[in-house]
């Protein structure tokens, strides 16, 4: 079987020698030496002012929306993985749905204005398949309206806007490092920020609101990571340079292959350091995406619909999205993994065309 993705691992014997160091210190977690380092290694790697490692992504969309202060509304984008949403109704807070750009998939700025009310405190965008969000118009709006801004960087590890790392941008930036993702810790994400008093107050809310062994800085939740997770992400930084050649020559290989499909492909051209993370198709309609959908499945190649429903028509959540809606029921992400072989594309782009053909 071809998997919609498989998460990469590092040589045993590389990540057993951090075993060996751990257990040797008998330090499992409680902000390690391998945090401390895997932390500074990121600050260095991605040339980012702060950074917190968290234990999933998700922890650290609601850390950031926490430390924020947020309340009342929330505009965000239909066109996301479920944990953007779900993070804000957690928090407490309501997500208002504004459409995206059918080009970039993003938050489309020139809609945001007509959806802030009284109640409206930030904006939280997701950069999608790692392609930036318009963080210049945003933060034009933000300012115009005393708005905070999140920015869910869960595919956008290593992606720069104009030099600067991508996570530079909004008040707070995250970033997920599931096992599925260019750079893991098996579970693992990270909030980023310019401002070390935000800084301060989120390294609290990461571990209970610890201020040392006997006082508590306001409440705090469990968002810690371990020693065996940095271990994880110490190795595989030694890696990400490969993983990301490969991907890269997968991705246009791809391109190459599915010159003839009637498909819209991801603009990539203009970003900084892509990293690669997805390679999705939007199919000129939802029957077309269910006749390939259905033949991969046949010769046992996984792909996904990425992201399907819109987040807008989830069990707790409402709002008008065409485009978004439009784009979640066409679009299809095909396998891309660094062991995938230029044969295994070859199979699938065949399978593709002969959908197409018939």
């Amino acid at each position: 079987m071809i998997p919609v993705t498989k998460p990469f691992l590092p040589p045993k014997e590389e990540y057993h020698r951090y075993l060996d160091g751990i257990w040797e210190r008998n330090w499992l977690t409680n902000n390690g030496p391998l945090v401390n380092e895997l932390e500074l290694k990121l600050k260095s790697h991605l040339d980012v002012n702060h950074l917190l490692f968290t234990n999933n992504g998700t922890i650290a969309i609601q850390i950031a929306i926490k430390a924020l202060g947020l309340s009342g509304e929330i505009i965000t984008t239909p066109f996301s993985y479920v944990a953007t949403t779900s993070s804000i109704v957690w928090e407490g807070c309501k997500p208002v749905f504004v459409d995206i750009d059918p080009n970039t998939l993003n938050l489309d700025p020139t809609k945001i204005e007509e959806a802030i009310s009284p109640q409206t405190s930030a904006i939280l965008a997701t950069h999608v398949y790692g392609v930036p969000c318009n963080v210049e118009a945003i933060e034009k709006i933000a300012k115009k309206h005393q708005l905070k801004v999140i920015y869910d960087g869960a595919h956008a590890f290593g992606v720069k806007i104009k030099g600067r790392s991508i996570f530079e941008y909004g008040d707070i930036s995250t970033c997920s490092f599931h096992a599925t993702k260019v750079f893991h810790t098996i579970e693992g994400g990270g909030v980023f920020t310019k401002d070390p008093e935000l800084l301060k107050r989120m390294s609290y809310l990461r571990n209970f609101g610890h201020d040392g062994f006997l006082k508590f800085n306001g409440v705090g939740i469990n968002g810690k990571n371990s020693e065996f997770h940095a271990a994880m992400g110490l190795v595989n930084m030694n890696y990400l340079a490969d993983i990301i050649a490969a991907r890269k020559l997968q991705f246009h290989h791809y391109l190459d292959l599915l010159k003839g499909l009637k498909v819209k492909f991801l603009d990539i051209v203009g970003i900084e350091s892509y990293n690669y993370a997805y390679f999705p198709i939007i199919f000129e309609n939802e029957g077309q995406l269910e006749k390939s959908m259905a033949l991969l499945s046949d010769h046992e190649i996984g792909s996904r619909r990425y992201f399907f429903p819109g987040l807008n028509h989830l069990d707790y959540t409402s709002g008008e999205t065409p485009v978004s809606d439009s784009i979640s029921s066409r679009v299809l992400c095909l396998p891309l993994y660094h062991g995938l072989s230029k044969e295994e594309q070859k199979m699938i782009a065949r399978i593709l065309l002969r959908v197409q053909n018939n």
